[in-house]
């Protein structure tokens, strides 16, 4: 089989970013690469084009570290509490999981995918617990949050009155 080398123009998951020189088949080079304008083939006057992509590259994903650090800071600041239903002795029903945090962040005015909230297990007790967000490849933080009850406990004194 043919190979080809190209000059990627923009990301392209599994394959790389841009400005990357990649060898791939000449099929999937010229079936979808280069009519998407993913690509172009490497000529003489390509190489100059690749320290362009190249700097907007280091442009790009300055400001994007940046901006995961950023809302890194606002995460951890975050005071997050999950107020569940709770039946004897405290148990929860159900459980607390990733759609709950991220509901509870963007209602903070946090905005994060959900996809990058990660539990190690569903939370299924009161107290307080972490979970990681993976913001960015570098850029990792804990969020701490509380479980609480919805349904006050009512002390045995007041129960009886």
């Amino acid at each position: 089989m043919s190979h080809t080398e190209i000059l990627l123009i923009k990301p392209v998951e599994g394959l790389g970013a841009e400005g990357d020189q990649v060898k791939v088949r000449a099929g999937y080079a010229r079936n979808f690469l280069l009519p998407q304008q993913i690509g172009v083939t490497i000529t003489a006057s390509n190489r100059k084009q690749v320290e362009a992509l190249k700097q907007r590259r280091a442009n790009r994903e300055g400001q994007e570290l940046d901006g995961a650090k950023a809302l890194g800071a606002l995460i951890e600041k975050a005071n997050i509490a999950i107020a569940m239903k709770t039946g004897e002795g405290g148990r929860l029903f159900g459980s607390v999981t990733s759609n709950d945090l991220h509901d509870k962040l963007v209602a903070a005015g946090i905005n994060v995918e959900k996809k990058r909230i990660h539990l190690a297990a569903p939370v299924k007790a009161l107290g307080k617990h972490e979970a990681t967000v993976k913001l960015h490849a570098e850029v990792t933080v804990t969020l701490s949050f509380d479980v609480v009850s919805e349904n006050p406990l009512v002390s045995s004194g007041e129960a009886q009155k």
